[in-house]
């Protein structure tokens, strides 16, 4: 077999002999049909050297014409596709023309033939895509009666004019919605030529939709239109019947959903009032006409549930068409009496709509509704705060606010009841209901739903400040009747109501809200207590942790009731039922986060401060919890600590709090002196492991206070520390890279890891840094940093590079003196671990640029003190960074690169720095932007070499950026610079005309406003990836030069901002 393909190949690609069709049909049946993958890879090799070969594209016509495979043909039209798309502007006019004749026969031969026409759609469709490929090069200068041959030949064939309607369609979408492999100047011109020949196609359209067409034949007309209303000039919609031919188009059924998409499109534009009665007698118009379609008293959600596919469609295209008019003529709707009826039953319409259910469909009303409810709020309230106020859209009296706050009250309080229904799940609430019905804990946030929550919320609110008594009148009803029903009426709507009620937290004055909050949580504590079964009160238990966590005004002004709440949250803590205990602790932080200060202050009526009793009985609140929750409930007490405002009382609240972990902490050590070995079993390190994150909560929410404890178990910590990396490096230098993935090996790590992150954490919130400085740091240097250059490669913790960034970022030039130690220590050790490949240590790589990029913002002189060799390993480095395929390191090192070179440019070694490596820096930074990996990072690369090449026009620097000693002649760096670049450029990109490159280069060298230059670039980037013919370099040119003329005459407008020496000298007259 291997030999058959092998001949299969030599014949394929001798371009001397004719094609064997045959033999190509069979090559690629083998890769779509092979049974081996060795077998498809080798048709695979062979068919990629075929498309290849830069004749391959004379092949075409012969594999389109006579072969008898499908794939075949597609096969080709990718090679066509290909040379199209990249190597046009390299043909010959002849060839060019013989190409774009030929597809054009080929495709009027496959329209006018009605049975061809209906069986090689598909392939039609793909030569269509063909044709637009080549129009996007050569029209309009090289194919000017490219409109009219289309409209023309359409006239004489109904097939031919279905499919030219597709071709224009395709042509419409790639210029006006997807030009980004357009220059802008070509899409300037694409977008002119259209609009200046669109008459000819509206004729077209019209003559189709007016006439006795066959429904496919309207069908194609009506969504090639649909492509054009959003941007044809309005005298081609208003001054024809284009909106009435869609009205009576309307009502049938197989044409209603193209119809109705082009009514929508229509009914989106934003244009002036002169066109204002169009708009009220269309909308008018289709309120009519929508009555018998869909009549108003349907349930449009059950309708939807049980209708067809186009049914559906219908509904989801009549709730694009609702919101895409009343976002902008609404206006024109209110201010009419006669309309107000329509625009009433409309958004009726679009509540049954909201009620669908469906995710895109609710997210299409949502996203209106949250657009709708805010303006409404917002000119009521503005206007009732304003006796001179008149209504800002239509001119109306003061009286609007009354009006309009009538007009929209019942729709607003059917709103109301939409958002309590459908309420999303707000990201607090753990506590789920699952597929079966089940009641867990949640596993993984849906983000979708966290950003409907969020948009929910927003609207909910404004509905509250609206009518206050309605939405509390409307959430106590629904949670009476829920009471009444019990579990039969579903936890799903008792959940929605709580995330409700939870949500419009703030919206009430708060005497009401008192009232309101005070009934809710009642009510919910007697659903509690007639309710049965772990899962139904895990619900419960859920929503009201939920609801009262929302409320934390309440709670602080009432005291009684907040203490009444924590402590339901602490018997929840009891609670072993998944996801219960999870979420009391969740609540039981954000409480203490917003009423910390009032668990510090002796209440009426307690003998002593909320948190003392707490202390007390710590261990009995505590004993169900598991780790993760037990680290949870001490950062909140570590919150209630920190706002004592008295340094006495909260040290000795600090020593009540960790004296468990602290004994545990004790014990461990006391054993470990009597033997070593205790160190090394499972369940000791786990206890360390724990100790040491309780303090991490602890020292996270406490902050600076936390330095008394810290110091006991400092040095202790950093022993335990130095002592593991030992043991570390052994097992691994003994047993190898895989004992690094041993059991004992990686809880020893986490205890490392830890360790780190406790030291991280407190330099982070430390107010006293002399002090750091002083005792903290000299400690840590080398059983920390010393163990880290010490160690093997899979031994070493990115929390160490971490940890020396956080250092240097606190203590700013405070670490000048140590940072020369921290390179070496660093520096090379992690370069060797993190350039063999891109994939390996993948947390060093970020942390490792963290790092360097905080030396070189806080410390960075010290880079002065480099030697030459180490500052080339630096610039190395960020090199290597900017080059990485993942985004977040590649974005840093280019921040890292722009943050560099502003501040070397600034310094007396600049002349020094850009000798050595600007020019490295130049041919990287185009390497990295003309790749296919990294157009995430194009703006930072476009920051950057704006900096290059504004920099070489200015006297920074000082001395020749080119090797003197080296043939050629320059009289400044910028005339080097731009020879530099125009040879780089040739060079990497032959496809490039010598006119094309020089214009490039020009306008990088002379375009000094960013937004400019790096549009240039984009262009540039454009082209770069086809061979351009003579017209569009000289288009590219002409655009350089207009953009460096507007520059100029900007520049030259600012007195001071040119040379004197470049400007004109004044004429006689003048003077």
């Amino acid at each position: 077999m291997a030999s058959g393909l092998e001949a299969a190949a030599a014949k394929l690609l001798n371009f001397a002999e004719p094609l064997d069709v045959a033999l190509l049909d069979a090559t690629v049946a083998a890769f779509y049909g092979a049974s081996t993958n060795d077998e498809r890879g080798s048709a695979e090799a062979i068919l990629r050297k075929f498309q290849e070969q830069p004749d391959a594209w004379t092949r075409v016509d012969a594999i389109l014409e006579t072969s008898k495979n499908q794939q075949s043909k597609f096969f080709g039209l990718q090679v066509l596709e290909s040379v199209i798309k990249t190597r046009w502007g390299a043909l010959p006019d002849e060839q060019r023309e013989v190409l774009k004749t030929y597809i054009s026969n080929l495709i009027i031969k496959l329209s006018t033939d009605e049975v061809a026409f209906r069986r090689e759609r598909v392939f039609l469709n793909k030569l269509n895509l063909v044709l637009v490929d080549i129009l996007k090069q050569d029209w309009p200068h090289k194919w000017p009666s490219f409109i009219p041959d289309i409209v023309g030949a359409s006239h004489t064939n109904a097939g031919l004019c279905e499919n030219s309607m597709a071709i224009l369609r395709l042509l419409s979408e790639e210029v006006f919605d997807f030009s980004d492999s357009l220059t802008a100047a070509k899409t300037r011109e694409l977008k002119s030529s259209f609009n200046d020949q669109f008459a000819q196609v509206h004729e077209l359209c019209l003559a189709v939709l007016n006439g006795n067409a066959a429904r496919d034949l309207v069908r194609a007309t009506l969504a090639t239109l649909h492509a054009f209303l959003s941007w044809v000039p309005l005298g081609y919609i208003f001054e024809s019947n284009v909106v009435d031919v869609l009205l009576r188009l309307l009502p049938q059924p197989a044409l209603r959903n193209l119809a109705l998409q082009c009514l929508t499109e229509v009914g989106a534009l934003s244009v002036g009032p002169e066109y204002t009665p169009r708009f009220q007698a269309m909308f008018h118009q289709f309120c009519l006409l929508l009555a018998p379609m869909l009549p108003p008293q349907v349930d449009i959600a059950a309708a939807y549930a049980s209708g067809g596919d186009d049914d559906q469609a219908f509904v989801q295209n009549l709730a694009m068409f609702f919101t895409s008019f009343l976002k902008t003529h609404i206006m024109a709707l209110e201010g009419s009496e006669e309309l107000q009826a329509d625009l009433l039953a409309a958004l009726d319409y679009l509540v049954g709509i909201s009620y669908v259910d469906d995710d895109e469909v609710f997210k299409t009303c949502l996203d209106y509704w949250n657009y709708f409810v805010p303006e409404v709020y917002s000119f009521v309230c503005t206007t009732a705060g304003n006796e001179t106020a008149q209504f800002a859209f239509g001119g109306m009296p003061i009286s609007a606010a009354a009006m309009r706050r009538k007009l929209y009250g019942p729709l607003l309080s059917k709103l109301r009841a939409l958002m309590i229904a459908r309420m999303a799940k707000p990201e607090e609430v753990i506590v789920v209901e699952d597929e079966n019905g089940n009641i867990v804990r949640e596993t993984m946030k849906d983000t979708d739903v966290l950003a409907r929550y969020k948009t929910m919320h927003e609207t909910l609110v404004y509905l509250s400040h609206l009518d206050h008594e309605d939405t509390e009148r409307q959430m106590l009803e629904n949670l009476r009747l829920q009471q009444i029903n019990g579990a039969n009426w579903g936890w799903s709507a008792l959940n929605r109501l709580c995330w409700a009620i939870g949500s419009i937290s703030g919206s009430m004055v708060e005497d009401q809200e008192n009232r309101f909050l005070v009934t809710v949580i009642r009510d919910l504590l007697n659903l509690t207590e007639i309710t049965r079964g772990k899962d139904n009160k895990a619900v419960i238990a859920s929503n009201i942790m939920y609801v009262v966590g929302q409320y934390p005004r309440f709670l602080r002004n009432h005291w009684k009731f907040l203490k009444t709440v924590v402590n339901k949250l602490f018997e929840f803590m009891h609670e072993t039922h998944p996801g219960v205990q999870d979420m009391a602790c969740e609540t039981f932080l954000k409480i203490v986060s917003k009423c910390k200060k009032k668990f510090v202050v002796q209440q009426v009526g307690e003998t002593e401060p909320f948190i003392s009793e707490l202390l007390t009985g710590l261990t009995a609140t505590i004993q169900d919890l598991e780790t993760h929750q037990i680290h949870m409930f001490y950062e909140a007490v570590g919150a209630m600590i920190a706002a004592d405002p008295d340094a006495g009382r909260r040290e000795e609240y600090l020593v009540r709090l960790m004296g468990p972990p602290n004994v545990t902490w004790h014990q461990i050590l006391a054993q470990a002196k009597q033997d070593v070995e205790v160190l090394k079993q499972g369940e000791v390190i786990r206890n360390l492991q724990t100790v040491l994150q309780t303090n991490v909560s602890v020292c996270t929410s406490l902050g600076p206070s936390f330095t008394p404890q810290l110091n006991i178990i400092y040095l202790d910590m950093l022993a335990v520390y130095k002592m593991y990396s030992e043991l570390i490096s052994v097992a691994i230098s003994t047993g190898g890279p895989y004992a690094a993935k041993t059991s004992t090996v990686k809880l020893m790590r986490s205890v490392k890891k830890v360790t780190l992150r406790l030291i991280e954490a407190f330099v982070e919130r430390a107010e006293d840094l002399a002090g750091l400085a002083s005792q903290h740091v000299p400690a840590l240097m080398d059983p920390v940093l010393g163990d880290y250059a010490r160690n093997t490669p899979d031994a070493r913790d990115a929390e160490v590079l971490s940890l020396f960034a956080m250092l240097i970022n606190r203590l700013k030039d405070g670490m000048r003196l140590e940072v020369p130690r921290i390179f070496e220590a660093v520096f090379e050790p992690t370069l060797q671990m993190i350039t063999k490949n891109f994939e390996d240590y993948p947390e060093h790589r970020l942390q490792f640029f963290g790092l360097l990029r905080a030396i070189t913002n806080h410390c960075f002189s010290t880079l002065f003190t480099m030697t030459p060799e180490q500052l080339k390993l630096v610039i190395d480095s960020i090199v290597w960074a900017f080059r990485h395929t993942e985004r977040n390191i590649a974005d840093t090192g280019l921040n890292l690169l722009q943050e560099m070179l502003a501040m070397f440019a600034q310094s007396d070694f600049a002349t020094q720095f850009y000798q050595s490596y600007y020019l490295q820096l130049l041919r990287e930074i185009f390497a990295v932007m003309t790749d296919t990996f990294h157009k995430p990072g194009f703006k930072l690369q476009a920051r950057i070499l704006h900096h290059l090449f504004c920099i070489v026009g200015t006297e920074v620097i000082k001395g020749p950026l080119w090797d003197a000693s080296q043939p050629g002649n320059f009289s400044s760096n910028p005339e080097f610079v731009q020879h530099y670049v125009t040879n780089l450029l040739s060079t990497s990109f032959p496809n490039l005309r010598a006119t094309q490159v020089q214009a490039t280069v020009l306008g990088m060298m002379e375009l000094k406003e960013f937004t400019t230059f790096k549009q240039h670039l984009r262009d540039f980037l454009v082209q770069a990836n086809q061979f351009a013919d003579q017209n569009n370099a000289d288009l590219y040119a002409d655009e350089v030069a207009a953009a460096r003329e507007a520059e100029q005459k900007k520049m030259a407008a600012i007195p001071g901002m040119v040379n004197p020496h470049k400007l004109e000298e004044p004429t006689i007259d003048a003077l």
